[in-house]
């Protein structure tokens, strides 16, 4: 001490700096408690709730009262203007894109409409808008069943506490259309007290009780993609478990590879429809994003679909989930980066690479499956049997399931590039070895020439190879959306204007 002041003595002006300097520190002390305080008083202010929330309460606006960041960023879902090299969240036709698909799904609802998926905001108008769900008028009309509305809406939490699980999946899905207006959101994920991650589907905790194991007993780590397996997983509308139902399921009992949930759905003599012109029983992949998933090095590694789709962000001094669920393409930053220290761009270009090297040979497969059922529907018209037919439709069968499991999740060939990769080399083995069986019987039939590949090259002419009238299908479903609906969400709405009477006993 008695130095520095020798050394102010002989020096003034360096008393002063030192004294402006200490000014400096103490303000920028001060500053940080302040903002730390400030803070602290903010979040304590956030996370009170200004209402208590019903957990049956559908509307997600009510929610949002409570968590307003959370709110504000899930309308980001509305946004559809990103597209990846291959998807995105933009309206994408994807029968347009690739008219093999047509033919393919011959003689299923696929083959009509198939439209790339746009964001949870979009839930309910695109399960009305797609032709796959026909025109009913009545709601003992078909052509879905009820089932179909099970991951669309957080009125489905409500529908099965107040009719019963059975009862949700018993009926047709124009039964359901007054009742499930809202599109998915807060209340098919959250507990409304604590806010916990909680599990409103049934079906996903049956499929891990069927496996002997308690969905209660996972982390909350864990938790963060199980929310999401509720509804991004395969799955199948079982009609033995209740009469008259279409009892969803998950057919994991066997184990989730592609081959496990092949052999459980051989066994079990289950198929989605059978094709128009191979008559083969085939199965149809819905999204096994869940299963593919858990094969590949990001699980491994107890990274969560959250943490890529819903990353953590920070906005007022808060921290909190972005609900604006995504391709993390379009977040890179806050996604990738994290955890991984490249440049965005040779990060999305990793994954780019992965893409083409799966859909390279995926592309392949799809081609061998359209000449198959092309061959196939050859040797009925000379008349084979269907004892020649057997082992033939059964390798069609496994061939496109394979070729379906890679193809129909989002992003499988990033999130598991070498078991994608490795089950559609299997459907390529498969369609191989069944085409050469083909071969044989139609010499055996008396044909012994190649059989021309369809001109399918646009969605319009394959839907007319496969014999669809497009014009009638599209024309009835504009009726439809314009009469119907309408009607629908008019009277939804309707009943949801006493549900704060209901729910709150407000008048």
């Amino acid at each position: 001490m008695s130095s520095i002041l020798k050394i102010t003595e002989k020096r003034p002006w360096l008393a002063w700096i030192l004294f402006l300097v200490t000014i400096v520190v103490v303000f920028l002390l001060g500053l940080l408690a302040s903002t730390i305080v400030e803070r602290r008083a903010e979040a304590a202010y956030v996370n009170v709730p200004k209402i208590n929330i019903n957990q049956f309460d559908p509307r997600n606006e009510v929610w949002g009262a409570n968590y307003p960041r959370e709110f504000q960023s899930y309308y980001g879902t509305a946004d559809t203007n990103f597209r990846s090299k291959y998807n995105g969240n933009a309206p994408i036709d994807m029968l347009e894109e690739d008219p093999r698909l047509v033919v393919l799904w011959a003689g299923y609802g696929f083959s009509r409409d198939y439209k790339q998926g746009r964001g949870h905001y979009y839930a309910i108008e695109d399960i009305h808008t797609t032709l796959r769900t026909g025109t009913p008028k009545l709601p003992t009309d078909g052509p879905q069943p009820s089932t179909c509305m099970a991951c669309k809406s957080p009125d489905v939490p409500r529908l099965m506490n107040d009719k019963g699980v059975v009862a949700f999946y018993t009926g047709t899905f124009a039964s359901l259309g007054r009742e499930v207006i809202n599109p998915i959101g807060c209340a098919d994920c959250h507990d409304a007290k604590t806010m916990n991650l909680t599990i409103t589907r049934p079906a996903l905790i049956e499929a891990f009780e069927r496996q002997g194991k308690d969905i209660k007993k996972v982390s909350h780590q864990e938790m963060r993609s199980l929310v999401c397996a509720q509804c991004h997983v395969e799955y199948y509308f079982n009609k033995k478990v209740a009469e008259g139902a279409n009892y969803l399921t998950f057919p994991w009992d066997k184990g989730m590879t592609a081959e496990d949930m092949e052999a459980y759905y051989d066994n079990a003599e289950f198929s989605d429809w059978t094709h128009a012109l191979s008559k083969a029983p085939m199965l149809k992949a819905q999204h096994p994003d869940y299963e593919v998933y858990t094969t590949g090095i990001h699980a491994q590694r107890g990274v969560s679909c959250a943490d890529c789709h819903m990353p953590y962000k920070s906005e007022g001094g808060q921290k909190f989930t972005d609900h604006h669920m995504q391709s993390p393409l379009n977040n890179v930053a806050n996604s990738c980066q994290v955890c991984h220290r490249e440049e965005g761009a040779t990060l999305m270009l990793n994954v780019y690479d992965r893409q083409d090297k799966i859909i390279e040979n995926r592309d392949k497969l799809e081609e061998l499956l359209v000449r198959a059922h092309v061959e196939a529907k050859k040797a009925w018209d000379l008349n084979a049997t269907e004892e020649q037919m057997k082992e033939i439709l059964q390798g069609i069968r496994h061939a496109q399931w394979r070729w379906d499991y890679s193809a129909a999740g989002h992003g499988s060939s990033f999130h598991s590039p070498v078991e994608v990769g490795r089950v559609i080399s299997t459907g390529i083995t498969i369609a191989q070895e069944t085409r050469i069986k083909l071969a044989r019987l139609l010499a055996q039939l008396g044909h012994n020439h190649e059989i021309p590949y369809p001109d399918i090259d646009t969605k319009a002419k394959a839907q007319e190879f496969i014999g669809l009238d497009m014009k009638k299908l599209n024309a009835d479903k504009q009726e439809w959306l314009q009469t119907v609906v309408p009607q629908w969400m008019n009277t939804g709405k309707e009943r949801e204007a006493n549900y704060d009477k209901a729910f709150y006993n407000k008048e």
